[in-house]
């Protein structure tokens, strides 16, 4: 008999007991050749749902666990029979493999409303490496998204790399869209942890598939971003040169985003601080996302140079007078010839 937690009240401690009770589903003898794994399966479903409900989390992750388990042993048994040549001992469809992929997702949700972040993310990914064997490749991809989510605040370094194996995922269904969009939440994370190398690299990769996907006045945004990311690396080079590459994008040159790089690109070289942050304070970059906003507001030219005075032009004299000499200016002759 279990030992039942103190805080269980009475129908808590009831759906805590049952699911000790299904181990007489599991139990073989001399006519009853195999576990019945499906009906555990289902029994330890029903209560996780009913654990859920009660806000009993941990043990509604137990039951998710216990569940997949199950799932597991059944399909372990099919493969079994199926390389003995006896398939039809136990049968397993597309449905026992969806149910167990789902079975270790809830326990990671369960663990997310445990606050265990790290332990819920592990989970969630291995029910979408399941997924993606049981050749739904779409919720593979929804769950590694919703993993990255729970982590992001966390571990973004981890987020990223969740976004981009989603985006790979998408892109390999051909989802393009879909893909590009993931590729731009890890490149905004990379941007925000200041991993400019990397973001670069991502910038890149979204802008690529845009010009792919033909939607032109988007990869001028993504210009813009990488240019901001390369000047932030201290790469006037590589900035300068994602600016002429991207003369070949239809609509590109003599537009408005053009114009406003070709004027930073120009403050930068020639240490215009004044006109570099007129630049970034315009419309067309305070209005671009938040992390690239902010790299524009925070950009510097080498040196924290500012703009140059220009000298005041000589004042006129009146006619007749010869102009002063300047104070400071030294007299040749001062202490004689010799």
């Amino acid at each position: 008999m279990p030992v039942l937690p103190g805080a269980l009240g009475g129908f808590q401690a009831q759906l805590y007991l049952k699911i000790f009770s299904f181990s007489h589903v599991l139990k073989t003898g001399f006519l009853k050749w195999k576990p019945d794994y499906d009906s555990a399966a289902s029994e330890y479903g029903k209560a996780a749902v009913a654990f859920k409900n009660a806000k009993q989390f941990e043990q509604a992750k137990d039951a998710c666990l216990r569940e997949a388990v199950a799932h597991e042993n059944n399909r372990a048994l099919f493969h079994a029979a199926k390389k003995l040549l006896f398939p039809h001992l136990i049968k397993i469809s597309s449905e026992n493999l969806y149910s167990l992929c789902r079975a270790y997702e809830q326990a990671g949700m369960m663990l997310k409303e445990m606050q265990k972040l790290p332990e819920a993310v592990q989970l969630i990914e291995k029910a979408s490496m399941m997924y993606l064997e049981n050749g739904t490749p779409d919720t593979a991809a929804m769950a590694l998204e919703r993993a990255g989510k729970l982590i992001e605040n966390v571990d973004p370094e981890k987020a990223v790399q969740l976004y981009q194996q989603t985006a790979n995922v998408f892109e390999n269904e051909e989802r393009l869209r879909q893909a590009v969009e993931l590729l731009g939440k890890a490149s905004r994370l990379l941007v925000r942890g200041r991993r400019f190398d990397e973001a670069a690299l991502s910038i890149q990769k979204e802008k690529n598939i845009y010009k792919e996907i033909e939607n032109y006045p988007t990869c001028y945004k993504k210009t813009i971003a990488q240019v901001l990311v390369h000047l932030h690396r201290n790469d006037y080079v590589a900035a300068e040169r994602c600016v002429r590459e991207s003369y070949s994008i239809p609509g590109f040159n003599g537009s408005e985003d053009c114009t406003a790089l070709e004027q930073l690109l120009e403050g930068y070289d020639q240490q215009d601080q004044d006109q570099v942050a007129e630049v970034c304070n315009s419309p067309l970059f305070k209005y671009m996302d938040n992390d690239y906003a902010k790299l524009g507001l925070s950009l510097l030219v080498p040196g924290g140079g500012v703009k140059k005075k220009a000298a005041a032009p000589p004042q006129a004299t009146p006619k007749g007078h010869a102009a002063p000499a300047a104070e400071d200016e030294e007299d040749e002759y001062a202490g004689g010839l010799c």
